[in-house]
């Protein structure tokens, strides 16, 4: 069976093809989508992350609002700048770019966003509607995961999906999403013992540990689904490339895999947040 390289890009395109009309459409009633990304502090990556998102909205057409605050502003008035950003009509998403510099709250600014433009789904109302199957906006790291293998025609039914990773944005979510998809899965963490055994177990194999090259190919089964959400200091994911291809049937580069569906995906969720609120 030949191996299939997971391509982020390919499936990206198709998603942001499928939004110019709508998005001209939404111009034609005189609205134009919007996101508003607020970065805290002068996080090298995470001002990276913001540039590439406002300039993907630019090349749809899109509106983005960015908002960069000093390092050493406190929860409450970051807090304040969300509440603004809420009662903004043309503000059709809010994007808070974490992690935020330590000293803030990070859940009570998440929690701080209108439900209505949680477009990453951050929010606990936000995970608890993905996590019983109604969620509008599930975070996008792990919608862009359903989505490659979606694209892919990879089955999921009936199979063993092991996650390594449960943070509230990325390993919980993906986990409820693939078990809605009726998988068997398996969260797995940093206190999880004998690693390479359960991933021995499992046909889709979820890295979302933040841990460069961690996982191993030894530790696979033959023929499994590899999907690397990692992304760490010197364009590495959070499995060993070159020995985990050598076991999966299916792998996701790094650069090039789930990132470029996680923005496309953002993009996605803000247009239908627009048209919600259009109506």
């Amino acid at each position: 069976m030949e191996k299939i390289i997971l391509d982020g890009n390919v499936v990206a395109t198709e998603i942001k093809e499928g939004l110019k009309a709508r998005i001209e459409g939404l111009k034609n009633k005189g609205i134009t989508p919007c996101l508003a990304t607020i970065l805290v502090g002068d996080n090298p990556a995470s001002e990276t992350y913001v540039r590439m998102k406002g300039n993907a909205c630019k090349r749809l057409g899109m509106e983005s609002i960015r908002v960069h605050l000093p390092a050493e502003t406190g929860t409450l008035e970051l807090i304040e700048k969300i509440k603004e950003l809420n009662n903004d009509p043309a503000v059709h998403g809010i994007l808070l770019q974490h992690p935020v510099p330590s000293h803030i709250d990070e859940r009570a600014a998440f929690e701080a966003i209108d439900i209505r433009k949680d477009v990453d789904g951050v929010t606990s109302a936000g995970f608890g509607q993905t996590a019983l199957g109604f969620g509008e906006y599930p975070s996008c790291t792990p919608a862009a995961i359903m989505k490659m293998l979606d694209y892919y025609q990879i089955p999921i039914e009936g199979k063993h999906a092991v996650v390594v990773g449960r943070s509230p944005i990325l390993g919980k979510p993906v986990s409820a999403l693939l078990l809605n998809a009726n998988a068997t899965v398996t969260t797995c963490h940093s206190k999880t013992a004998n690693l390479p055994e359960i991933l021995k177990q499992a046909d889709i194999v979820v890295a979302a540990v933040g841990r460069p090259k961690f996982i191993q190919g030894s530790w696979l089964k033959q023929g499994s689904v590899v999907l690397d959400a990692g992304y760490n200091k010197g364009n590495v994911g959070d499995i060993d490339y070159d020995t985990c291809y050598e076991a999966a049937s299916a792998i996701t580069p790094v650069p090039g895999g789930i990132g470029p569906i996680t923005i496309a995906t953002l993009l996605k969720h803000t247009v239908d947040s627009a048209e919600k609120m259009s109506i």
